[in-house]
Protein backbone atom coordinates (compact mmCIF):
# COMPACT_ATOMS: atom_id res chain seq x y z
CA UNK A 1 0.00 0.00 0.00
CA UNK A 2 1.12 3.54 -0.83
CA UNK A 3 2.43 5.86 1.91
CA UNK A 4 0.33 8.61 2.42
CA UNK A 5 1.92 11.86 0.83
CA UNK A 6 1.51 15.29 2.93
CA UNK A 7 0.17 17.73 0.31
CA UNK A 8 0.51 21.19 1.08
CA UNK A 9 -2.63 23.32 1.22
CA UNK A 10 -2.66 25.52 -1.96
CA UNK A 11 -3.23 29.04 -1.01
CA UNK A 12 -2.77 28.50 2.91
CA UNK A 13 1.15 29.89 4.28
CA UNK A 14 1.92 30.90 6.99
CA UNK A 15 2.19 34.62 7.89
CA UNK A 16 4.04 36.60 4.52
CA UNK A 17 7.70 38.20 5.23
CA UNK A 18 5.97 41.08 3.47
CA UNK A 19 6.47 44.34 5.37
CA UNK A 20 4.31 47.11 5.35
CA UNK A 21 4.68 50.18 3.45
CA UNK A 22 4.49 52.81 6.92
CA UNK A 23 7.23 55.47 7.53
CA UNK A 24 7.69 55.77 11.13
CA UNK A 25 8.38 59.18 12.81
CA UNK A 26 10.17 58.65 16.57
CA UNK A 27 10.78 61.39 18.94
CA UNK A 28 14.39 61.52 19.79
CA UNK A 29 15.14 59.63 22.90
CA UNK A 30 16.63 61.15 25.82
CA UNK A 31 19.58 59.25 27.99
CA UNK A 32 17.49 59.99 31.34
CA UNK A 33 16.29 56.05 31.87
CA UNK A 34 12.78 58.26 33.43
CA UNK A 35 12.11 59.48 29.83
CA UNK A 36 12.27 55.98 28.44
CA UNK A 37 8.67 55.46 28.55
CA UNK A 38 7.84 58.77 27.15
CA UNK A 39 9.09 57.13 23.44
CA UNK A 40 6.24 56.99 21.29
CA UNK A 41 5.85 55.99 17.12
CA UNK A 42 4.11 56.76 15.14
CA UNK A 43 3.04 55.08 11.75
CA UNK A 44 2.23 57.72 9.04
CA UNK A 45 -0.35 56.11 6.46
CA UNK A 46 0.32 56.60 2.59
CA UNK A 47 -3.51 56.13 1.86
CA UNK A 48 -5.28 59.55 0.89
CA UNK A 49 -7.82 60.27 3.04
CA UNK A 50 -11.66 60.03 1.79
CA UNK A 51 -13.53 63.24 1.93
CA UNK A 52 -16.91 63.95 1.83
CA UNK A 53 -18.52 60.22 2.58
CA UNK A 54 -16.80 57.16 5.08
CA UNK A 55 -15.35 54.57 3.02
CA UNK A 56 -17.55 52.43 1.13
CA UNK A 57 -17.75 48.57 1.40
CA UNK A 58 -20.10 45.75 -0.09
CA UNK A 59 -20.10 42.16 1.22
CA UNK A 60 -21.37 39.93 -0.97
CA UNK A 61 -23.37 36.84 0.43
CA UNK A 62 -25.23 36.77 3.74
CA UNK A 63 -24.39 33.81 5.40
CA UNK A 64 -22.34 33.18 8.99
CA UNK A 65 -19.06 35.11 7.00
CA UNK A 66 -20.89 37.79 5.27
CA UNK A 67 -22.98 38.68 8.30
CA UNK A 68 -19.95 38.40 10.77
CA UNK A 69 -17.58 40.76 8.14
CA UNK A 70 -21.07 43.29 8.01
CA UNK A 71 -21.34 43.70 11.57
CA UNK A 72 -17.95 44.45 11.96
CA UNK A 73 -17.62 47.47 9.48
CA UNK A 74 -20.60 48.67 10.12
CA UNK A 75 -19.95 49.28 13.82
CA UNK A 76 -16.22 50.75 12.64
CA UNK A 77 -17.59 53.55 10.72
CA UNK A 78 -17.99 51.74 7.24
CA UNK A 79 -20.76 52.70 4.77
CA UNK A 80 -21.48 49.11 4.42
CA UNK A 81 -23.79 46.82 2.33
CA UNK A 82 -24.07 43.28 2.46
CA UNK A 83 -26.07 41.80 -1.06
CA UNK A 84 -27.98 38.12 -0.15
CA UNK A 85 -29.80 36.71 -2.79
CA UNK A 86 -31.76 34.77 -0.67
CA UNK A 87 -33.26 35.78 2.69
CA UNK A 88 -34.73 32.88 3.77
CA UNK A 89 -32.09 30.51 2.61
CA UNK A 90 -32.43 26.99 4.42
CA UNK A 91 -28.36 26.28 3.01
CA UNK A 92 -27.76 22.52 3.73
CA UNK A 93 -25.54 22.21 6.88
CA UNK A 94 -25.05 19.95 9.89
CA UNK A 95 -25.21 23.18 11.84
CA UNK A 96 -22.96 22.45 14.46
CA UNK A 97 -20.91 25.74 16.18
CA UNK A 98 -18.10 25.41 19.26
CA UNK A 99 -19.22 26.80 22.89
CA UNK A 100 -16.53 29.81 22.03
CA UNK A 101 -18.64 30.96 19.21
CA UNK A 102 -22.17 31.60 21.59
CA UNK A 103 -19.98 34.01 23.60
CA UNK A 104 -17.25 35.68 20.84
CA UNK A 105 -20.01 36.38 18.44
CA UNK A 106 -22.91 36.77 21.37
CA UNK A 107 -24.88 34.50 20.21
CA UNK A 108 -28.41 34.59 21.60
CA UNK A 109 -29.53 31.12 23.33
CA UNK A 110 -33.08 30.85 21.74
CA UNK A 111 -31.16 30.53 18.13
CA UNK A 112 -29.56 27.13 19.50
CA UNK A 113 -31.52 24.65 18.40
CA UNK A 114 -29.97 21.93 20.33
CA UNK A 115 -27.57 21.31 23.03
CA UNK A 116 -24.89 18.54 22.47
CA UNK A 117 -23.50 16.64 25.38
CA UNK A 118 -23.10 13.58 24.05
CA UNK A 119 -21.68 12.23 20.86
CA UNK A 120 -21.80 8.61 19.34
CA UNK A 121 -18.76 7.16 17.31
CA UNK A 122 -19.85 3.96 15.51
CA UNK A 123 -17.21 1.83 13.71
CA UNK A 124 -17.94 -0.22 10.46
CA UNK A 125 -18.43 -2.99 12.59
CA UNK A 126 -20.90 -1.09 14.12
CA UNK A 127 -18.98 -0.79 17.70
CA UNK A 128 -19.98 2.19 19.00
CA UNK A 129 -17.96 4.69 21.29
CA UNK A 130 -19.49 7.04 23.56
CA UNK A 131 -17.64 10.55 23.25
CA UNK A 132 -18.66 13.38 25.48
CA UNK A 133 -18.07 12.07 29.38
CA UNK A 134 -15.11 14.91 30.05
CA UNK A 135 -17.53 17.65 29.38
CA UNK A 136 -18.17 19.66 32.15
CA UNK A 137 -21.64 20.80 33.18
CA UNK A 138 -21.93 24.13 31.50
CA UNK A 139 -20.26 22.77 28.14
CA UNK A 140 -21.90 21.37 25.11
CA UNK A 141 -22.00 21.64 21.07
CA UNK A 142 -24.25 23.93 19.63
CA UNK A 143 -26.79 22.85 16.64
CA UNK A 144 -28.41 25.71 14.79
CA UNK A 145 -30.70 26.04 11.87
CA UNK A 146 -28.55 28.04 9.41
CA UNK A 147 -31.42 29.83 8.00
CA UNK A 148 -31.31 31.06 11.44
CA UNK A 149 -28.38 31.86 12.52
CA UNK A 150 -27.75 33.54 9.32
CA UNK A 151 -31.10 35.77 9.34
CA UNK A 152 -30.15 36.83 12.56
CA UNK A 153 -26.32 37.78 12.03
CA UNK A 154 -28.04 40.14 8.90
CA UNK A 155 -30.27 41.29 11.39
CA UNK A 156 -27.74 42.32 13.45
CA UNK A 157 -25.39 44.09 11.15
CA UNK A 158 -28.80 46.22 9.64
CA UNK A 159 -29.53 46.96 12.99
CA UNK A 160 -25.66 48.23 13.41
CA UNK A 161 -26.35 50.65 10.19
CA UNK A 162 -25.71 48.02 7.30
CA UNK A 163 -27.34 47.82 4.52
CA UNK A 164 -29.13 44.94 3.57
CA UNK A 165 -29.61 44.16 -0.07
CA UNK A 166 -31.76 41.62 -1.00
CA UNK A 167 -30.12 40.95 -4.97
CA UNK A 168 -28.18 38.52 -6.75
CA UNK A 169 -24.90 39.32 -7.64
CA UNK A 170 -23.99 39.48 -11.58
CA UNK A 171 -20.58 41.01 -11.87
CA UNK A 172 -17.86 43.31 -10.68
CA UNK A 173 -16.09 45.45 -12.84
CA UNK A 174 -12.50 46.84 -11.40
CA UNK A 175 -11.20 50.07 -11.16
CA UNK A 176 -8.84 51.59 -13.85
CA UNK A 177 -6.49 52.81 -11.55
CA UNK A 178 -5.50 52.34 -8.12
CA UNK A 179 -7.64 54.29 -6.21
CA UNK A 180 -10.93 54.46 -8.31
CA UNK A 181 -14.31 52.28 -7.59
CA UNK A 182 -15.37 49.28 -7.86
CA UNK A 183 -18.88 49.12 -9.77
CA UNK A 184 -21.07 45.78 -8.81
CA UNK A 185 -23.73 45.08 -10.78
CA UNK A 186 -26.43 43.17 -9.54
CA UNK A 187 -30.08 42.16 -9.72
CA UNK A 188 -32.61 43.28 -6.65
CA UNK A 189 -35.32 41.89 -5.53
CA UNK A 190 -37.88 43.94 -3.32
CA UNK A 191 -40.94 42.04 -3.94
CA UNK A 192 -42.86 44.30 -6.08
CA UNK A 193 -41.58 43.58 -9.66
CA UNK A 194 -42.30 39.84 -9.02
CA UNK A 195 -39.53 37.29 -9.97
CA UNK A 196 -37.60 39.12 -12.58
CA UNK A 197 -35.85 41.51 -10.44
CA UNK A 198 -34.44 45.21 -11.31
CA UNK A 199 -31.06 45.24 -12.77
CA UNK A 200 -28.85 47.75 -10.90
CA UNK A 201 -24.92 49.01 -10.06
CA UNK A 202 -23.14 49.84 -6.72
CA UNK A 203 -19.62 51.39 -6.22
CA UNK A 204 -17.95 50.93 -3.65
CA UNK A 205 -13.92 51.10 -2.75
CA UNK A 206 -13.36 47.58 -1.44
CA UNK A 207 -15.24 44.13 -1.53
CA UNK A 208 -15.88 40.93 0.63
CA UNK A 209 -16.44 37.69 -1.09
CA UNK A 210 -18.54 35.57 1.30
CA UNK A 211 -20.49 34.22 -1.13
CA UNK A 212 -19.94 30.91 -0.91
CA UNK A 213 -17.93 27.56 -2.62
CA UNK A 214 -19.45 28.63 -5.94
CA UNK A 215 -18.32 32.21 -5.43
CA UNK A 216 -18.89 34.81 -8.26
CA UNK A 217 -16.89 37.60 -6.62
CA UNK A 218 -13.92 34.31 -6.86
CA UNK A 219 -14.22 34.09 -10.20
CA UNK A 220 -14.26 38.15 -10.87
CA UNK A 221 -10.31 38.13 -9.48
CA UNK A 222 -9.81 34.66 -11.28
CA UNK A 223 -9.12 33.10 -8.10
CA UNK A 224 -8.64 29.76 -9.20
CA UNK A 225 -10.59 26.33 -8.33
CA UNK A 226 -10.28 24.27 -5.60
CA UNK A 227 -11.10 20.20 -4.99
CA UNK A 228 -14.65 19.97 -3.23
CA UNK A 229 -16.79 17.39 -1.48
CA UNK A 230 -20.40 16.46 -2.70
CA UNK A 231 -22.33 16.13 0.11
CA UNK A 232 -25.99 15.06 1.00
CA UNK A 233 -28.30 15.12 3.79
CA UNK A 234 -32.06 14.98 4.61
CA UNK A 235 -34.42 16.28 6.97
CA UNK A 236 -36.07 13.23 8.53
CA UNK A 237 -38.66 14.03 11.04
CA UNK A 238 -39.12 11.09 12.73
CA UNK A 239 -41.49 9.99 16.11
CA UNK A 240 -41.39 11.74 19.55
CA UNK A 241 -40.48 8.85 21.16
CA UNK A 242 -37.69 8.03 18.75
CA UNK A 243 -36.80 12.24 19.20
CA UNK A 244 -36.04 11.64 23.12
CA UNK A 245 -32.69 9.43 22.00
CA UNK A 246 -31.49 12.61 20.34
CA UNK A 247 -32.46 15.24 22.58
CA UNK A 248 -28.53 15.70 23.28
CA UNK A 249 -27.06 13.19 21.39
CA UNK A 250 -25.32 13.74 17.69
CA UNK A 251 -24.25 10.39 15.40
CA UNK A 252 -21.18 9.63 13.44
CA UNK A 253 -21.05 6.77 10.76
CA UNK A 254 -17.59 5.54 9.69
CA UNK A 255 -16.81 2.97 6.82
CA UNK A 256 -16.80 2.37 3.24
CA UNK A 257 -20.38 1.40 3.23
CA UNK A 258 -21.32 5.56 4.36
CA UNK A 259 -18.49 6.91 2.55
CA UNK A 260 -14.96 6.01 1.30
CA UNK A 261 -13.49 9.30 2.50
CA UNK A 262 -15.75 10.77 4.90
CA UNK A 263 -18.12 9.99 7.54
CA UNK A 264 -21.66 9.83 8.04
CA UNK A 265 -24.00 11.59 10.55
CA UNK A 266 -27.04 12.13 12.36
CA UNK A 267 -27.42 15.74 13.99
CA UNK A 268 -30.52 16.70 15.90
CA UNK A 269 -32.03 19.88 14.85
CA UNK A 270 -35.41 22.06 16.81
CA UNK A 271 -37.87 18.95 15.71
CA UNK A 272 -36.34 16.75 13.09
CA UNK A 273 -32.81 15.02 12.50
CA UNK A 274 -30.54 15.82 9.81
CA UNK A 275 -29.13 12.69 8.26
CA UNK A 276 -26.20 12.77 5.73
CA UNK A 277 -23.10 12.11 4.26
CA UNK A 278 -19.88 13.60 1.67
CA UNK A 279 -17.46 12.65 -0.53
CA UNK A 280 -14.71 13.77 -2.71
CA UNK A 281 -13.41 10.70 -4.10
CA UNK A 282 -16.92 8.76 -5.52
CA UNK A 283 -19.46 11.66 -6.31
CA UNK A 284 -21.25 9.45 -8.29
CA UNK A 285 -21.89 6.98 -5.21
CA UNK A 286 -23.50 9.50 -3.20
CA UNK A 287 -26.82 8.45 -3.17
CA UNK A 288 -25.45 4.62 -2.53
CA UNK A 289 -23.89 6.29 0.80
CA UNK A 290 -26.51 8.24 2.56
CA UNK A 291 -29.15 5.32 1.39
CA UNK A 292 -25.89 3.23 3.73
CA UNK A 293 -26.25 5.97 6.63
CA UNK A 294 -29.96 5.84 6.68
CA UNK A 295 -29.26 1.92 6.95
CA UNK A 296 -26.77 1.75 9.71
CA UNK A 297 -29.13 4.17 12.19
CA UNK A 298 -32.60 2.80 10.60
CA UNK A 299 -33.92 1.25 14.17
CA UNK A 300 -33.24 4.81 15.72
CA UNK A 301 -35.08 6.72 12.83
CA UNK A 302 -38.04 3.79 11.64
CA UNK A 303 -40.97 5.30 10.40
CA UNK A 304 -39.12 9.23 9.31
CA UNK A 305 -40.45 11.20 6.99
CA UNK A 306 -37.79 13.11 4.94
CA UNK A 307 -39.22 16.79 4.95
CA UNK A 308 -36.24 18.03 2.70
CA UNK A 309 -33.18 16.86 0.81
CA UNK A 310 -30.09 19.12 0.37
CA UNK A 311 -27.06 19.12 -1.48
CA UNK A 312 -24.19 21.78 -1.98
CA UNK A 313 -20.63 21.72 -2.57
CA UNK A 314 -17.65 21.65 0.25
CA UNK A 315 -14.37 23.16 -0.74
CA UNK A 316 -11.39 20.72 0.21
CA UNK A 317 -8.74 23.15 0.38
CA UNK A 318 -8.35 27.02 0.60
CA UNK A 319 -8.27 28.91 -3.27
CA UNK A 320 -4.70 29.79 -4.53
CA UNK A 321 -5.69 33.27 -4.48
CA UNK A 322 -7.66 34.79 -1.79
CA UNK A 323 -7.04 38.53 -2.19
CA UNK A 324 -6.65 40.93 -5.10
CA UNK A 325 -6.73 44.69 -4.83
CA UNK A 326 -8.86 45.47 -2.70
CA UNK A 327 -10.91 42.58 -2.94
CA UNK A 328 -10.96 39.25 -0.16
CA UNK A 329 -12.61 36.14 0.28
CA UNK A 330 -13.86 34.93 3.40
CA UNK A 331 -15.80 31.67 4.72
CA UNK A 332 -16.46 28.60 2.16
CA UNK A 333 -15.59 31.61 -0.96
CA UNK A 334 -11.99 31.45 0.45
CA UNK A 335 -11.92 27.78 1.31
CA UNK A 336 -12.02 27.88 5.19
CA UNK A 337 -13.65 24.53 5.69
CA UNK A 338 -11.35 21.97 7.57
CA UNK A 339 -10.65 18.04 6.45
CA UNK A 340 -11.23 15.27 8.64
CA UNK A 341 -14.57 17.55 10.48
CA UNK A 342 -15.92 19.48 7.82
CA UNK A 343 -16.11 21.97 9.95
CA UNK A 344 -17.14 25.69 8.64
CA UNK A 345 -19.73 27.65 10.36
CA UNK A 346 -17.31 29.06 13.27
CA UNK A 347 -13.94 29.65 10.67
CA UNK A 348 -16.20 31.36 8.33
CA UNK A 349 -17.70 33.98 11.01
CA UNK A 350 -14.27 34.12 12.48
CA UNK A 351 -12.83 35.34 8.67
CA UNK A 352 -15.68 37.60 8.07
CA UNK A 353 -14.76 39.10 11.09
CA UNK A 354 -11.07 39.39 10.54
CA UNK A 355 -11.17 40.84 7.54
CA UNK A 356 -13.51 43.39 8.43
CA UNK A 357 -11.23 44.02 11.14
CA UNK A 358 -8.45 44.57 9.28
CA UNK A 359 -10.59 47.27 6.87
CA UNK A 360 -11.35 49.17 9.59
CA UNK A 361 -7.81 49.26 11.43
CA UNK A 362 -6.79 49.98 7.65
CA UNK A 363 -9.03 53.06 6.96
CA UNK A 364 -9.16 54.21 10.52
CA UNK A 365 -12.19 53.96 11.14
CA UNK A 366 -13.82 54.62 7.57
CA UNK A 367 -11.53 57.67 6.91
CA UNK A 368 -8.93 56.73 4.70
CA UNK A 369 -8.36 54.69 1.53
CA UNK A 370 -7.63 50.72 2.03
CA UNK A 371 -5.07 49.03 -0.47
CA UNK A 372 -4.12 45.74 -0.99
CA UNK A 373 -2.02 45.46 2.22
CA UNK A 374 -4.32 46.57 4.43
CA UNK A 375 -6.37 43.71 3.51
CA UNK A 376 -3.40 41.50 3.33
CA UNK A 377 -3.04 41.59 7.21
CA UNK A 378 -6.17 39.72 7.60
CA UNK A 379 -4.54 36.50 5.08
CA UNK A 380 -1.39 36.78 7.09
CA UNK A 381 -2.96 36.75 10.91
CA UNK A 382 -5.33 34.12 9.52
CA UNK A 383 -2.52 31.60 8.17
CA UNK A 384 -0.94 32.01 11.23
CA UNK A 385 -3.71 31.35 13.35
CA UNK A 386 -5.34 28.52 11.39
CA UNK A 387 -2.54 26.78 9.35
CA UNK A 388 -1.56 24.42 11.77
CA UNK A 389 -4.98 23.61 12.12
CA UNK A 390 -5.97 22.88 8.43
CA UNK A 391 -2.38 20.55 7.96
CA UNK A 392 -2.99 18.51 10.43
CA UNK A 393 -6.84 17.97 10.19
CA UNK A 394 -5.36 16.94 5.89
CA UNK A 395 -3.08 14.13 7.82
CA UNK A 396 -5.18 13.01 10.37
CA UNK A 397 -8.35 12.57 7.25
CA UNK A 398 -5.77 10.44 5.37
CA UNK A 399 -4.02 8.16 8.46
CA UNK A 400 -7.74 7.11 9.89
CA UNK A 401 -9.71 7.38 6.89
CA UNK A 402 -8.37 5.15 4.13
CA UNK A 403 -9.54 1.69 5.02
CA UNK A 404 -12.16 0.27 7.36
CA UNK A 405 -9.40 -1.28 9.70
CA UNK A 406 -8.00 2.52 9.85
CA UNK A 407 -11.24 3.49 10.69
CA UNK A 408 -12.02 0.80 13.39
CA UNK A 409 -8.56 2.36 14.91
CA UNK A 410 -9.54 5.31 14.77
CA UNK A 411 -12.71 5.27 16.67
CA UNK A 412 -11.09 2.86 19.31
CA UNK A 413 -8.62 5.87 20.06
CA UNK A 414 -11.62 7.89 20.60
CA UNK A 415 -12.27 5.99 23.74
CA UNK A 416 -9.66 6.99 25.24
CA UNK A 417 -10.42 9.95 28.09
CA UNK A 418 -7.52 11.39 27.25
CA UNK A 419 -8.03 11.98 23.86
CA UNK A 420 -11.87 12.78 23.91
CA UNK A 421 -10.60 15.76 26.70
CA UNK A 422 -7.62 16.88 24.70
CA UNK A 423 -10.48 17.00 21.24
CA UNK A 424 -13.50 18.60 23.12
CA UNK A 425 -11.07 21.35 25.02
CA UNK A 426 -9.54 22.08 21.84
CA UNK A 427 -12.69 22.35 19.66
CA UNK A 428 -15.21 24.24 21.69
CA UNK A 429 -12.95 27.05 22.48
CA UNK A 430 -10.69 26.93 19.38
CA UNK A 431 -7.43 27.28 22.25
CA UNK A 432 -4.33 25.43 22.20
CA UNK A 433 -4.78 22.56 25.49
CA UNK A 434 -1.66 22.17 27.12
CA UNK A 435 -1.29 18.59 26.89
CA UNK A 436 0.15 15.95 29.66
CA UNK A 437 3.74 14.52 28.27
CA UNK A 438 3.19 10.85 29.96
CA UNK A 439 -0.34 10.29 28.60
CA UNK A 440 0.64 11.98 24.60
CA UNK A 441 3.72 9.25 25.47
CA UNK A 442 1.02 6.50 26.38
CA UNK A 443 -1.66 8.07 23.14
CA UNK A 444 0.98 8.10 20.71
CA UNK A 445 2.58 4.16 21.29
CA UNK A 446 -0.76 2.78 21.42
CA UNK A 447 -1.81 4.74 18.01
CA UNK A 448 1.11 3.66 16.47
CA UNK A 449 1.14 0.09 17.45
CA UNK A 450 -2.85 0.11 16.25
CA UNK A 451 -1.91 1.53 13.09
CA UNK A 452 1.32 -0.96 12.84
CA UNK A 453 -1.52 -3.66 12.76
CA UNK A 454 -3.61 -2.46 10.03
CA UNK A 455 -1.04 -0.63 7.57
CA UNK A 456 2.25 -2.31 8.74
CA UNK A 457 5.37 -1.34 9.46
CA UNK A 458 6.05 2.59 9.84
CA UNK A 459 4.82 3.94 6.57
CA UNK A 460 2.46 6.34 8.65
CA UNK A 461 4.74 7.32 11.56
CA UNK A 462 5.85 10.48 10.11
CA UNK A 463 2.45 11.58 9.72
CA UNK A 464 1.09 10.48 12.78
CA UNK A 465 4.14 12.27 14.63
CA UNK A 466 3.25 15.40 13.12
CA UNK A 467 -0.54 14.89 13.70
CA UNK A 468 0.64 14.41 17.32
CA UNK A 469 2.59 17.48 17.21
CA UNK A 470 -0.13 19.34 16.91
CA UNK A 471 -3.25 17.67 17.95
CA UNK A 472 -4.11 19.99 20.61
CA UNK A 473 -5.27 22.43 18.12
CA UNK A 474 -7.68 20.10 16.34
CA UNK A 475 -11.38 20.81 16.54
CA UNK A 476 -13.86 17.95 16.97
CA UNK A 477 -15.51 16.74 14.27
CA UNK A 478 -18.79 18.60 14.14
CA UNK A 479 -20.01 20.55 11.01
CA UNK A 480 -20.43 17.65 8.37
CA UNK A 481 -19.42 19.00 5.40
CA UNK A 482 -23.01 18.31 4.66
CA UNK A 483 -24.85 19.84 1.82
CA UNK A 484 -22.85 19.75 -1.85
CA UNK A 485 -23.25 19.71 -5.09
CA UNK A 486 -22.11 21.97 -7.90
CA UNK A 487 -24.90 23.68 -7.29
CA UNK A 488 -27.25 23.98 -4.58
CA UNK A 489 -30.10 21.99 -4.74
CA UNK A 490 -32.96 21.81 -2.40
CA UNK A 491 -36.57 19.05 -3.00
CA UNK A 492 -39.61 18.61 -1.27
CA UNK A 493 -41.14 15.71 -0.13
CA UNK A 494 -43.82 15.12 2.09
CA UNK A 495 -44.85 11.16 1.25
CA UNK A 496 -41.29 10.16 1.54
CA UNK A 497 -41.74 7.69 4.54
CA UNK A 498 -38.98 5.41 5.92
Amino acid sequence: MASVALKSFIGLRQASAEKPHFTFQAKPISLNPSNHRRLQVNAAKTSPKVTGRNLRVAVVGGGPAGGAAAETLAKGGIETFLIERKMDNCKPCGGAIPLCMVGEFDLPLDIIDRRVTKMKMISPSNVAVDIGQTLKPHEYIGMVRREVLDQYLRNRASENGATVINGLFLKMEKPGDGEAPYVLHYTEYDGKVGGAGVKKSLEVDAVIGADGANSRVAKSIDAGDYEYAIAFQERIKIPDDKMVYYENLAEMYVGDDVSPDFYGWVFPKCDHVAVGTGTVTHKGDIKKFQLATRNRAKDKILGGKILRVEAHPIPEHPRPRRLAGRVALVGDAAGYVTKCSGEGIYFAAKSGRMCAEAIVEGSENGKRMVNEADLRKYLEKWDKTYWPTYKVLDVLQKVFYRSNPAREAFVEMCADEYVQKMTFDSYLYKRVVPGNPWEDLKLAVNTIGSLSSVVGGHQHLQEFVRWRQHQQQLPFPSEPPVPLATKQSHFHSQSLVL
